[in-house]
């Protein structure tokens, strides 16, 4: 069984800066940000996901866009990069024992939870579609991908799960 759910719209932000400008972002945000490669960091209804060396995806809950006044205005002078990116992306959901086979339709990581473990998080290639998936337990993923790409994930997902029973179709989903 896998369930492929689109989820409700968040606040994102995509943060760079050195090790200085993501203490202080972290402390604004609420959630220190990861400096081990590939994890994330989550409290309360937030999360950090470490993107790269010096780049890393804050995600919260929708509304919460006064986060980025707060985030500037702790800066106040450190070198950093913060870009509202709300409106760019989506996010899907995919929950249930064959999730990671169904992924593994179109990425090639090795999805075995010993290789891949909850509170992983890696940007790659999901068919030809550039992605962040984030192991969010043992049977769910949540993929963050570019709202104009988001039909085509959403259509190869479909495929993926064909010989499993799906809990939600997937065509009732729109993209708006």
């Amino acid at each position: 069984m896998v369930s492929v759910t689109l989820l409700p719209a968040a606040t994102r932000f995509l943060v760079r800066g050195d090790s200085a400008a993501a203490a202080t972002i972290g402390q604004a945000f609420g959630v220190p940000l990861p400096r081990q490669a590939c994890r994330s960091t989550e409290g309360g209804r937030r999360a950090a996901l470490w993107l790269g060396p010096d780049e890393w995806l804050l995600l919260a809950a929708e509304g919460e866009d006064a986060l980025m006044g707060d985030i500037e205005g702790a800066l106040d002078g450190v070198p950093a990069s913060l870009v509202d990116i709300s409106e760019r992306q989506v996010a899907i959901d995919v929950d249930g024992p064959e999730a990671a086979e169904a992924i593994n339709a179109f990425n090639a990581l090795d999805l075995e939870v010993d290789a891949f473990p909850v509170g992983m998080c890696t940007r790659t290639l999901f068919g030809k579609a550039e992605i962040v998936l984030w192991r969010t337990a043992p049977d769910r993923f949540r993929i963050e991908v570019w709202r104009s790409f988001a039909p085509y994930v959403l259509g190869c997902l479909a495929e993926a799960t064909r010989e499993y029973r799906v809990s939600s179709p997937i065509g009732d989903l729109c993209i708006t």
